[in-house]
């Protein structure tokens, strides 16, 4: 039986005005923006470090649906800032641990998963069914993929991103530039280090998420000024924030006044998918390379990453020669031997391959999927970081 309403036409259940009492008795909000929120649905992609806050406080404040996109499982490497996982949840699917916790964090809430890779043949159809998307993303494809789904859908899209103790983060809405007026095309393959080589302190994202969280309630609520036309960035070391200005983009290829693009793309291939900017490598991988070792091969492993890293882990018998020491310290190395090449998951270590082939290196190679990869699927002894 459905429980009284205290308001008189109101949707709301007596448990929901106690639940949400403290939003309710705002002037801003009230039981009309209650049940806004009640009807409203937000789609999160990526339920990492940006994505677990920001769900978080999208189901504690009332969104009456929402949606999780992940594919990834949950690794220990995640536990410091992915803040709805712990110990037991190690190796379990995100979109599935992060369903149940929200549950018991509010059971009026609907949770939705998308166990699955978003990409130009099932974003559309995703992304539809949703009145707002939260991009908690960490990589160029994905993000330059909503960007132009939002546009296409005509739904806001909540940016934010993280970068050691930096972060920054906007809104794009049709009322402003979207994420190809302000980053036009994405940087070249390598020369924005990932999470996992590059490192963020725990609480940023938590930051970050947070106030996607706070800009989707904003739009849901038709309150206030959002972030749209606007660049928020973080500096956490002097804790400042700073605002920028951005402006749409009359030549905009999907939002200008003359768009050419009309529908989704291979985003990986747009992002330049291989490691270094379109050129091809030469690779070897774990298993192969094991077999050269067992096989007593002549080769010689380099290690291109930096010096903490290789305290870490590292291959038995690599050189350590950190790829910004690489080009003075090539004269170490053996052009007579078979030289591999590996950093943390290969994107350095591809770089250093292009440049020691340059150099008049001929047989070096380039270990796919780095020392990450080796753990895998070779020695799973091997310390994850």
């Amino acid at each position: 039986m459905r429980e009284p309403n205290p308001a008189r036409g109101s949707s709301l259940t007596r448990a929901e005005f106690e639940r949400y009492s403290r939003q309710i008795v705002m002037p801003e909000i009230g039981p009309e923006g209650q049940e806004r929120l009640k009807a409203s649905s937000v789609l999160v992609v990526g339920v990492g470090g940006l994505g677990t806050p920001a769900a978080v406080f999208l189901a504690a404040a009332g969104v009456g649906r929402i949606g999780l996109a992940d594919f990834d499982t949950v690794q220990a490497s995640n536990l410091h800032r992915q803040v709805l996982y712990s110990e037991e949840d190690l190796g379990r699917k995100k979109v599935e641990v992060a369903r149940a916790r929200l549950q018991r964090i509010n059971p009026h809430t609907k949770i939705e998963t998308y166990d699955t890779k978003l990409d130009s043949t099932n974003a559309l159809e995703i992304l539809r069914g949703y009145d707002v998307i939260i991009d908690g993303t960490d990589n160029f494809p994905a993000r330059y993929l909503l960007g132009d789904a939002s546009v296409l859908l005509e739904k806001p899209d909540v940016y934010a991103s993280v970068f050691r103790l930096d972060g920054q983060m906007t809104v794009f809405a049709k009322a402003g530039p979207c994420h190809r007026c302000i980053f036009p095309e994405p940087p070249p393959p390598d020369t924005v280090p990932s999470c996992a080589e590059a490192g963020v302190l725990g609480v940023l994202p938590g930051i970050m998420g947070s106030l996607q969280a706070a800009e989707a309630l904003k739009l849901i609520l038709h309150l206030g000024d959002s972030l749209v036309g606007r660049l928020l960035v973080l500096n956490a070391t002097e804790m400042k924030f700073t605002e920028i200005k951005v402006g749409k983009n009359p030549d905009c290829p999907i939002c200008g006044s003359t768009p050419s693009i009309r529908e989704l793309q291979d985003y990986e291939a747009f992002c330049g998918g291989s490691m270094t900017a379109g050129e091809s490598v030469p690779e070897v991988t774990p298993i192969l390379l094991k077999r050269m070792l067992d096989e007593g091969r002549d080769v010689e492993l380099v290690d291109v990453r930096e010096p903490f890293e290789y305290e870490i882990c590292h291959l038995e018998g690599s050189k350590l020669v950190p790829l910004g020491q690489l080009q003075a310290r090539a004269g170490d190395l053996s052009k007579s031997k078979t030289v591999v090449v590996y950093c943390h998951h290969g994107r350095r270590s591809a770089n250093a391959v292009s440049y020691l082939t340059s150099a008049g290196f001929t047989d070096v190679k380039n270990l796919r999927g780095g020392i990450a990869a080796w753990r895998v699927e070779v020695d799973p002894k091997i310390l994850e970081y």
